[in-house]
């Protein structure tokens, strides 16, 4: 964390001085916002999270309920969601409150005595950290919000949740400044029951999986509901079942399977408990099913231990479900480039599936941030309206190749012990796809904002589309060991880390003829972008990481002055920029950096878009005249 640069902070250096219309905001809906954003679930909240961090944009979020979301669906919050959790500020802080998977049991039907379960195998969650260097955790969804929540709240725009306010249905008047006319009513307060219209320019559904906001722009959720059902409980138990505080797979020989996860605070856990097949005609009825007969059917699974259920926090029954809407705008199918979207649909909005991969709340938070970002950009003339179609294209694939994976999970799930070939087929597919549930298999295609991989041999560690895998360096000024990826907050700003070539600090290199001209070319996007006024890392975080190690590279005259910039109202160096290797963990090593030298574009959502050598300047000048433009608000 920076702070100080804008002069003395004697407070909480995560509240950020007010600015723009966090300026006396006001508290009750304006009728003329930027960005309307319904529901205030992970999708709603992170995107509102990003959007406080641009002041100048009137955001809102609407939410039918009348307060804060008490207990929440999901729990499970994967590597890369916590990765961005580092972000926004408080990755550290929720690991602390959160239980941690290190390693999952798989239960099966004994050999010498099948009516019996017996544990048959224990894998490992991600070992030696090879997946990511941040952890898989189980954490109340409520808590994840309340988190965003205060980032939000704390930033510039000051962004806080409209409660008691319920989506009736919304109309694009194409040409107006302000085409999108929503319909809201009161659900609670002494307006209750009344309505009122608000117009936006943009507006994000995050309102979940019976989406009014889908439907009003005429998209379809494509798919169908399964055959096969599952009750769910967070309960407080007495059991004399061995690995109850241990994520399990548990398969039985008769009664089923359950997917058992230990929730955080050391007693709580939930239980996906197998209540079979549903038939044809059932009409939901399963979902009536009792909190007495689940417990039941959970004890039956896991003979010959028992349960005892003391307290029950939350119950639900679902049927498993895979759906994906045909486009995620409003924009319909076959009309891109005709009209920019105004609508966009996010989350459960626009995917919805089963909740054992742990999925559903870490890939909408994954998509709040596409648009959030881009909404950002665009609203505040940094980048150009073409921006807004990429995030249908690139969100839409993720969603699909999530349905196939989660299809595949769910079904081994549901799969009768005496139905595998192998006993360890489920084990062994959750270790083999470990990386795609951990979050780290979304890769996006060639687009505006999205280079091709002609030069991916120079830096194989960092695949173009794919998110920028973090690692250890040292920071010359101070000599501390930090990740370098860790510094990428959710600011809006693009990163590009020049990886040095074999030359120091004040020697004649490709570095040194790069770094010049990214800090005074006219043809430079540092220089064209940036605003007028403006410190010199406002759009992009340039940053440099030397092949030396620490010590023998020193902070002084010699650094480039592109890597140390003047910053904030007194001007002063931001030292935090520049980098050595860690003696210890080679970062051209271990990401397969070429030592000639190498230009690493990643996007404002950590998402890696350009792998470039020194030399294709021109290149790097084209590609960011492709993604941004020079009319800043």
């Amino acid at each position: 964390m920076q702070f100080h640069h804008h002069g003395y902070v004697s407070t909480d250096p995560r509240v950020e001085e007010a600015s723009g219309t966090g300026i006396d905001r006001p508290e009750t809906l304006p009728d003329v916002v930027d960005v309307l954003i319904v529901g205030s679930g992970p999708a709603g909240m992170i995107a509102a999270a990003q959007l406080a961090k641009f002041p100048n944009i009137t955001t809102r979020v609407v939410e039918r309920r009348s307060g804060r979301l008490e207990i929440g669906q999901a729990d499970g919050i994967q590597a890369r969601s916590v990765e961005t959790f580092q972000a926004f500020g408080f990755a550290g802080r929720i690991t602390d409150e959160a239980y941690r998977i290190t390693e999952m049991a798989f239960w099966a039907p004994d050999s010498d005595n099948p009516e019996h379960i017996a544990r048959s195998s224990v894998a490992l969650d991600d070992p030696g950290g090879k997946i990511s260097e941040f952890p898989h955790l189980i954490v109340n969804q409520a808590r994840v919000l309340d988190y965003f929540a205060e980032f939000a709240k704390n930033a510039p725009a000051r962004l806080e949740t409209d409660y008691g306010l319920e989506f009736v249905g919304l109309t694009v008047h194409d040409g107006e400044e302000y085409p999108v006319e929503v319909t809201l009513r009161h659900t609670s307060g002494d307006k209750e029951g009344q309505e009122c219209t608000v117009k936006a320019k943009y507006v994000i559904g995050c309102d979940g999986a019976h989406s009014r906001v889908r439907e009003s722009i005429g998209r379809k959720h494509i798919g169908a509901v399964s055959n096969h059902a599952w009750g769910v409980m967070d309960v407080l138990a007495s059991t004399d079942f061995p690995d109850i505080r241990t994520k399990c797979a548990i398969q039985s020989s008769s009664g089923g399977s359950i997917l058992h996860i230990p929730r955080e605070g050391g007693h709580l856990f939930r239980m996906y408990v197998d209540l079979g097949e549903v038939p044809e005609n059932d009409n939901h009825q399963i979902r009536q099913t009792t909190l007495e007969t689940t417990i039941k059917k959970a004890n039956q699974i896991l003979h010959p231990y028992t349960l005892e259920v003391k307290d029950c926090a939350w119950y639900t029954v679902y049927e498993v479900g895979h759906r994906v809407t045909d486009k995620f705008d409003d924009v319909a199918p076959g009309e891109e480039g005709s009209r920019t979207p105004r609508v966009f649909i996010t989350g459960d909005a626009c995917h919805t599936h089963s909740a054992k991969a742990g999925q559903g709340m870490n890939v909408s938070m994954q998509d709040g941030w596409n648009i959030a970002w881009k909404l950002g950009h665009v609203l505040s003339g940094i980048a150009p309206e073409s921006l807004l179609e990429t995030y249908s294209s690139e969100r839409q694939v993720v969603a699909q190749n999530l349905i196939d994976f989660d299809r595949e999970w769910s079904s081994l799930m549901a799969k009768p012990a005496e139905e595998f070939e192998d006993p360890q087929e489920l084990a062994d597919f959750y270790v083999k796809t470990a990386e795609f549930p951990a979050g780290f298999m979304t890769e996006y295609t060639e687009s505006m904002i999205t280079g091709t991989t002609a030069h991916q041999s120079l830096a194989t560690g960092f695949p173009v589309g794919k998110r920028f895998k973090s690692e250890r360096v040292m920071r010359v000024c101070d000599g501390n060991d930090v990740h370098l990826g860790h510094h990428a907050t959710a600011d809006g700003r693009w990163r590009i880390y020049a990886f040095a070539d074999k030359a120091r600090p004040g020697e004649d290199s490709r570095l040194a003829a790069w770094a010049e001209w990214l800090y005074s070319s006219p043809d430079s996007p540092v220089v064209k972008y940036t605003p007028e006024g403006s410190d010199l890392d406002s759009i992009f975080d340039v940053k440099v990481i030397y092949q030396q190690p620490h010590g023998e590279v020193e902070f002084g005259p010699d650094i480039p002055a592109i890597f140390a910039p003047k910053v904030g109202p007194f001007q002063v160096t931001d030292y935090e920029k520049v980098y050595a290797i860690d003696p210890e963990i080679d970062i051209f090593e271990t990401r397969g950096v070429d030592r000639n030298g190498v230009v690493v574009v990643v996007r404002p959502d950590h998402y890696v878009s350009q792998v470039l050598s020194f030399s294709d300047v021109d290149e790097l000048a084209t590609f960011f005249d492709g993604a941004l433009q020079r009319n800043f608000r």
